[in-house]
């Protein structure tokens, strides 16, 4: 019953997954409104996070499709088997298919790819949450080929016609703002921007994502993050490096920050060679002498 923002909070917690209040309140809008929302972010900021924890509160289905260049219709909505439609005219010209059907281009022989399965799913009785990941990677035609599902919940097959949702599904899109989403798309969505969390809202993260890091190393990690994230580097650490860097402190049973852990385990928290070389040592000890 996710019928106010302080419910949507609260379900989200109970999930692990802390949310600030802009983000339960485009949720919520979301969930009532029948309408996508578009999540934009630095990568690592737990934008992916919001679907898998929001189908996991409203026990739906998650249908994922993970965005890349080149992405088209036939990989994303639908195909036709070709190999299988191929052997049933073969069998026909043999007669042993006599009396079957001859089309074609019926269910049959469809292969339903993710944003086609997000559309009929709802038919079964559970909507399920879409997930368009990383939405900024694919090419710029792509996102017109989403402007019907975004509009009114249907896709058009040429070969068998309209198929609309009974039950609309719950729309997720996240990007990295590699590239700016065009405005079409933009009109048909709730916008919330993921910014990066403040020190309480992270270490709050780290105590319920690593609860075996001591209390210690939990706060001092975070504030080294927080520190870090304000230095001039090619890619600031998102919540995903710092959860990464915790588990990789606890494994190698530390208890408080050292010069030495800190500058051994640089590779976990960033990841280019640049940003590396930069903070490690002289830097790195002064980050932590503000500690």
């Amino acid at each position: 019953m996710l019928n106010s923002v302080n419910a949507v909070e609260q379900a989200l917690l109970r999930h692990d997954y802390v949310a600030d209040r802009a983000l339960a309140v485009a949720l919520l809008l979301a969930l009532k409104l029948n309408k996508p929302l578009l999540l934009e972010g630095e990568a690592g900021v737990g934008k992916t996070q919001v679907a898998k924890t929001l189908a996991a509160v409203l026990d739906r289905p998650l249908i994922r499709l993970q965005c890349y260049e080149g992405l088209d219709v036939n990989t994303t909505i639908y195909e036709w088997n070709y190999q299988a439609q191929l052997l049933h005219i073969r069998l026909m010209e043999a007669g042993a298919a006599r009396g079957e059907t001859t089309d074609l281009f019926g269910e049959r022989f469809l292969i339903k790819r993710p944003l086609l399965q997000a559309i009929e799913l709802g038919a079964e009785g559970k909507p399920p949450v879409l997930l368009i990941d990383e939405l900024d990677r694919t090419d710029e035609e792509f996102e017109a080929f989403l402007l019907e599902l975004l509009s009114d919940f249907q896709i058009t097959i040429p070969e068998i016609g309209t198929i609309r949702a009974e039950a609309p599904p719950l729309v997720l899109l996240t990007s990295n703002r590699t590239r700016e989403i065009h405005d079409a798309l933009k009109r048909r969505c709730i916008y919330q921007w993921v910014n990066y969390p403040t020190a309480q809202k992270e270490l709050e993260i780290v105590t319920r994502k690593v609860p075996d890091a001591p209390e210690t190393l939990r706060r001092q990690l975070v504030n080294f993050v927080q520190r870090v994230r304000l230095l001039d580097l090619y890619k600031l650490p998102g919540v995903a490096e710092t959860l990464d860097w915790a588990m990789a402190l606890v494994a190698l049973d530390q208890h408080a920050l050292t010069t030495e852990a800190v500058n051994d385990t640089l590779g976990v928290l960033l990841k280019y060679q640049d940003d590396i070389e930069q903070l490690k040592g002289a830097e790195v000890a002064r980050l932590l002498a503000e500690l």
